[in-house]
């Protein structure tokens, strides 16, 4: 591959990743959700709305720690977003669920990502799909290795 082409590639992720946050900040952060921040919506995202999550599940699908996790649990709690049940099998487990604040949140969170992908694969045929997942797939794998080597 042609150096010229690395270097543009490398300039379009980076411009990608910036406009992807500072956008997702600005669709995401409206009026109705002025109380909380874009990380509060990822754990919101983290919490979801299938099934109860203790802290430590919602951490590691974070990649956080359940200390630094639990000072923003107790603002989203405070603000409505979320409740804690202790479990009725295990009294040390508690469980983080989302109030119906909350779930209307992680929807309005979800329909921002859902936009953004239709607007990625709307010229894609099936076959140039399947490229832009592998490469997606080595990037994720790349990034979460942490190694930075080739």
């Amino acid at each position: 591959m042609a150096q010229n082409t690395k270097r543009s590639i490398n300039e379009l992720l980076v411009s990608l990743f910036n406009h992807v946050m500072d956008m997702e900040a600005k669709a995401v952060i409206t009026e109705e959700y002025r109380d909380i921040t874009n990380n509060d919506m990822h754990i919101i995202e983290a919490i979801g709305i299938e099934e109860p999550r203790n802290m430590s599940v919602i951490a590691r699908r974070l990649s956080v720690t359940v200390s630094t996790l639990t000072t923003n649990m107790n603002g989203l709690e405070r603000k409505g977003y979320i409740k804690r049940e202790r479990s009725q099998q295990d009294k040390r487990v508690v469980y983080v669920l989302l109030t119906e604040k909350g779930r209307k949140a992680f929807y309005h969170h979800r329909d921002f990502h859902k936009k953004m992908i239709r607007a990625i694969v709307r010229d894609l045929g099936e076959e140039e799909m399947e490229v832009l997942y592998r490469c997606l797939v080595n990037l994720n794998a790349f990034l979460e290795a942490g190694t930075g080597g080739d």
